[in-house]
């Protein structure tokens, strides 16, 4: 399990050489993410350094979970009552199409939820700072610390969250 770090820096030329050091110091260039305002992503950042956190997948799986319980009970209640007519095959499908729809509905409604980076942090990005996100296991991030903050990075007090490897 990784947990994630984050980094203040004034401009491109220190996140460059935060992430330099943080490559050196043993993290891996998957591991770095940046955060900046949309001009400064969109003229300077490349797509695959943007972090674009949201909560679709944990809520696609929160919605498969629940979908597909309600589906089965649904399923199991109309098995129960004769005159529906349903077997026990039709209820796995019933619970299938419930998961199925918990999934998308979830889905949808996790991608829509702003990323908690850019809401605590907020006033660092419209001030025109650019974040770096460093993920990595506890000691990783410890051996990496010291060398991203001789660059001129600025450590920003986050609750470090768990980060699915």
């Amino acid at each position: 399990m990784k947990t994630r770090h984050v980094y203040s820096t004034p401009d491109l030329i220190t996140v460059a050489a935060a992430m330099a050091a943080a490559r050196g110091a043993g993290i891996e260039d998957t591991d770095l993410l940046l955060v900046a305002r949309s001009d400064i992503e969109l003229e300077s950042i490349p797509d695959a350094r943007k972090e674009a956190d949201t909560d679709m997948m944990p809520a696609a799986v929160r919605g498969a979970g629940i979908g597909g319980a309600a589906g089965v009970l649904a399923g199991l209640v109309a098995v129960a009552v004769p005159a529906v007519g349903i077997t026990l095959a039709g209820a796995a499908a019933i619970g299938f199409a419930g998961a199925m729809l918990g999934t998308w509905t979830s889905a949808l409604m996790g991608s829509s939820l702003p990323d908690p980076i850019r809401v605590k942090f907020e006033d660092e990005i419209e001030a025109g700072r650019i974040l770096l996100l460093v993920d990595g296991s506890e000691q990783a991030l410890a051996d990496a610390e010291p060398a991203i903050l001789r660059t001129g990075a600025t450590s920003l007090p986050f609750d470090s969250l768990a980060i699915m490897s």
